[in-house]
């Protein structure tokens, strides 16, 4: 089963506009999704948070149990924003249209930051072992 929860942050003084929460079952081939669109992705962002894409991040589950998490590829070249994961003390960037294996047993959180203001969408994920 992998849980996540998602909050948007603004401003300086880290403003949290609502939490929502998503989960799936460790089955092979188990998706969830989180960008704009709200009709493909589970945890949709505001509507005029550009930095976001429509379909921004996607979790995938593997033949094995084990997620993995992708930063799809947008339509532009250049994204406005960046991804970090985030496990305990360790902090990974994620490059533009790259994966990263989640660790099993954990939680971490995913962080998506707007380059060009004080903004951001977090997502907690804790992957049960």
């Amino acid at each position: 089963m992998l849980e996540l929860t998602m909050a948007s942050v603004s401003g300086e003084a880290g403003e949290t506009a609502g939490m929502l929460m998503a989960d799936a079952p460790s089955d092979q081939g188990a998706v969830l999704r989180v960008g704009r669109d709200a009709s493909v992705c589970r945890l949709a962002t505001p509507d005029d948070w550009l930095f976001v894409s429509r379909v921004h991040l996607e979790f995938l589950c593997g033949a094995e149990g084990g997620w993995q998490v992708t930063w799809l590829r947008g339509s532009q070249d250049e994204p406005s924003s960046e991804v970090l994961l985030k496990v305990g003390e360790y902090a990974q960037a994620i490059t533009y249209g790259g994966t990263v294996a989640l660790p099993r047993g954990g939680s971490g959180e995913i962080v998506v930051r707007d380059r060009t203001a004080p903004r951001s969408v977090n997502v907690g994920f804790y992957h049960e072992g």
